[in-house]
């Protein structure tokens, strides 16, 4: 069978499916809830199959790009969030913690209860040393390269 440019589309756009469906498994039947960052990197997936959908049927180039832009900002965002997660940086204040030695108690219990339940500067589940946000960034960069072969070099 030889790989056209629609059939690229398909197993690209099934990608960005399968991505979906992975985070609701490790959310939904894993009990892992998601943290901000996590969240932020579904999104991107969510256009990212609608424009491929859309690209298988109309065919048209634009849509191709608009998924493959897709896959690329949720990739670039699992870099971000692996970064936070790695203490490399720091991430939202919303959803990592700062440094409390110079607060007030009356401030540090105000910054506990508002804290989220899931905080995005912690990892809660790896496989070989890598976690979910660094092969979404992987894979997703990868598919974002592939979609922009997919384009400009199958027919």
């Amino acid at each position: 069978m030889k790989l056209t440019q629609k059939l690229a589309y398909v197993l690209l756009t099934g990608f960005s499916v399968a991505m979906i469906l992975g985070a609701w498994g490790f959310e939904f039947i894993g009990e892992m809830p998601p943290c901000k960052l996590c969240y932020y990197q579904r999104y991107p997936h969510w256009v990212a199959s609608g424009a491929g959908l859309l690209a298988i049927v109309t065919g048209l180039g634009l849509l191709a790009y608009l998924a493959a832009a897709g896959a690329a900002v949720s990739g670039l965002v699992g870099l971000y969030h692996t970064g936070v997660e790695r203490k490399w940086w720091e991430g939202p204040s919303t959803c990592t913690s700062s440094d409390v030695s110079n607060m007030s108690a009356d401030d540090l219990f105000n910054q506990i209860m508002s804290a989220p339940l899931v905080r995005c500067d912690e990892i809660p589940w790896e496989l070989f040393v890598l976690s979910m946000a660094n092969y979404n960034a992987m894979l997703s960069l990868g598919a974002a390269g592939l979609w922009v072969y997919a384009i400009k070099n199958l027919k």
